[in-house]
């Protein structure tokens, strides 16, 4: 989301420094009557947004309705003066209250479309944080990880679906993040007993950093290592081991704690293993990888890193699931903040005159242009979740790409929004016990789990450059800035332009240096993924607009959507101009279109806030909601 600034560039006129400005030349501040903030949002407005939002394919009750009671009950409530540890433990018993509303908490992990829709109410109790990190390790990495492996029929899986054993995920290493492809714990077959012996060679190959101490129970962990069969590197497959009992680690498993991060606090630990060994059914099973009874290996896929990546695909998931988290979290800080700004008065323009800081458009006009990549993130995230539930081996690199795009634009786009909402709200933002200063930590770490963003979008940035965008074609919708489907269309020249920008420079970098050839070329290909992403998530919004049968509702969508698209076209207005698709005209209007829609829209925003659907019980916990000091 870009914030844009559109400084006025003509002379200033008037006194000189220091000259007193006369008080009949200070000009009046126009002010916005009562009329135009109702107290009440429009309900048949809120309502049908709110079906936009959450029950396009008529399943809100199954899919959100259940998160939504859980997160309205007392039980999630911030509770002061916790230490660190004591509010790492909370995330466990918040855990278990969970896993006691389920009727199989196995088949939660089978359901991307629940899965994901948890992450979003999970995420925003108490501020963000350990409550979704701990459940989304265990319900998608760990739990998901077994399920989508061949073998998993023939598991019990009952000490796991009871939280008799919390299940956790060891991929990454300390020299090894996103490079986990090198990473070297090894897992090597002892034919003798047909199982195996987990070791870490040295320090560097620690794995880090799950959450693998006994806080919250005895824990079991899937873990990637390098299978060595008869001393040959088959690649690297996941390993079911056990890792603590209630006294703490299991013998030959050493845990070292990492520090908590204050407003997000998980047992995060380093965790290595010395010569561990684990039984022949430890290794997950599939046509990627199998062990014979006679210790033989076979696999469908000749290529190691074929089988890493088959491995650990449940990393797709989990980047839906990330996406999920932080498209919670922005709505919530959200709306807290716009009602915070309907309820906190400041002094208007005439003596003992107070309005709403809402009011004001410097403060409502980039509450709504963060509501309108809020609305975004959403639909994006309903299209591509609905898509994965449906993905054929065909289509599914093409997904994976998407999801990943989605991911780091969406994730960051939330740090924007959750850091925008804060600052809006001033030092009451600030407080624990208001959410908000929660959210931009917990969202930092949505950033990088499942794949750090900068990199999933050069991998998927140097993919799509063998995929040459649709030519957008010319004149099909009128030359309006308050037109969406225009703005759209303007989007997809941006992606056109990038995409040449790109191959242009591939093609005229330094010979005979390909890393040198790629720096050249990322930034246009970075910026043609960007683009790419973001008119995706247009088009989920414009679906949405036509889908939409309530005239009222249609109106307000289609304007956010415009006012959506203009602020992502703003940054491109030269490169439009120059290519010729706008005119001087249309650059000179832009801010002036932005402004035009912010006004059409700001009687609204309490209404699409209100449809983002939270309970009561939430939001009126909160002490600057309820007129508080706050602690």
């Amino acid at each position: 989301m870009a914030f844009l600034a559109f400084h006025n560039t003509e002379r200033p006129t008037g006194p000189h420094r220091g000259e007193r400005v006369p008080e009949a030349a200070v000009p009046e501040v126009p002010e916005v009557p009562e009329a135009a903030t109702p107290e009440q949002p429009p309900e048949a407005m809120a309502r049908e947004l709110t079906r936009v939002l959450f029950d396009q394919d008529g399943e809100r009750e199954r899919v959100h309705a259940p998160w939504r009671r859980l997160i309205a009950q007392d039980a999630f409530r911030h509770r002061p003066g916790l230490t660190p540890e004591e509010r790492a433990a909370q995330s466990y018993t918040w855990l278990r209250l969970v896993n006691d509303t389920l009727d199989d908490p196995v088949s939660l992990a089978a359901d991307p479309v629940l899965l994901t829709a948890f992450h979003e109410w999970a995420a925003i109790v108490d501020g963000g944080g350990g409550l979704t990190t701990v459940a989304s390790i265990h319900y998608n990495l760990f739990l998901g990880s077994i399920l989508d492996h061949a073998d998993h029929a023939s598991r019990d899986l009952g000490e796991f679906a009871s939280l008799r054993r919390i299940g956790t995920f060891l991929c990454t290493e300390l020299d090894h993040g996103n490079d986990a492809a090198a990473l070297e714990t090894t897992a090597r077959h002892d034919p003798e007993t047909g199982g195996f012996v987990l070791h870490t060679p040295h320090p560097g190959a620690a794995k880090f950093m799950p959450n693998t101490s006994a806080l919250g129970g005895p824990k079991a962990a899937v873990v990637a290592a390098r299978l060595l069969v008869d001393d040959r590197d088959q690649g690297i497959f996941l390993f079911l081991t056990p890792l603590t009992d209630r006294d703490g680690p299991l013998p030959q498993v050493t845990v070292e704690p990492l520090p908590f991060r204050p407003n997000a606090p998980v047992d995060h630990c380093l965790t290595s293993f010395d010569h561990l060994p684990l039984p022949g059914r430890a290794l997950l099973q599939g046509e990627h990888g199998r062990l014979g009874p006679d210790g033989a290996f076979a696999s469908s896929l000749g290529n190691r890193r074929k089988r890493f990546l088959t491995s650990i695909a449940r990393v797709t998931a989990g980047k839906l699931c990330m996406s999920a988290a932080a498209v919670g979290a922005s709505r919530a800080a959200l709306a807290i903040a716009v009602r915070y700004g309907d309820q906190r008065h400041v002094s208007g323009s005439r003596p003992g005159r107070r309005i709403p800081v809402n009011t004001h458009r410097t403060h409502h006009g980039r509450l709504l242009r963060a509501v309108a990549t809020a609305y975004a993130m959403t639909l994006l995230h309903r299209s591509l979740t609905s898509a994965w539930t449906r993905h054929t081996a065909d289509d599914r690199d093409r997904l994976e790409r998407l999801i990943a795009l989605a991911k780091a634009w969406i994730t960051w786009q939330a740090r924007t929004i959750a850091l925008e909402a804060r600052e809006r709200c001033g030092a009451q933002g600030l407080l624990p016990a208001n959410h908000l200063a929660g959210f931009p930590e917990y969202i930092e770490g949505t950033i990088t789990a499942e794949g750090d963003n900068l990199l999933i979008s050069t991998k998927a940035a140097a993919e799509l450059l063998h995929h040459p965008p649709a030519s957008p074609v010319a004149g099909e919708n009128p030359a309006d800035l308050a037109d969406p489907r225009f703005l759209r269309d303007l989007l997809a020249h941006t992606e056109h332009a990038f995409h040449a920008q790109a191959h242009s420079a591939l093609r005229s970098g330094p010979a005979h240096d390909p890393q040198g050839r790629w720096n050249t070329a990322s930034g246009p290909a970075l910026h043609r993924a960007h683009a790419h992403t973001v008119l995706l998530a247009a088009d989920a919004l414009l679906a949405a607009v036509d889908g939409t049968a309530d005239a009222a509702a249609r109106g307000v969508l289609g304007e956010l959507t415009a006012l959506f698209l203009l602020d992502q076209l703003a940054p491109h207005t030269g490169l439009l101009l120059a290519d010729g698709h706008i005119t001087a005209h249309h650059v000179h209007r832009f801010p002036a279109a932005i402004d035009d829609l912010t006004h059409r829209l700001r009687p609204h925003l309490a209404t699409l806030t209100r449809a983002f659907d939270h309970p009561s019980e939430y939001l009126d916990a909160l002490p600057m909601l309820r007129g508080d000091a706050g602690r």
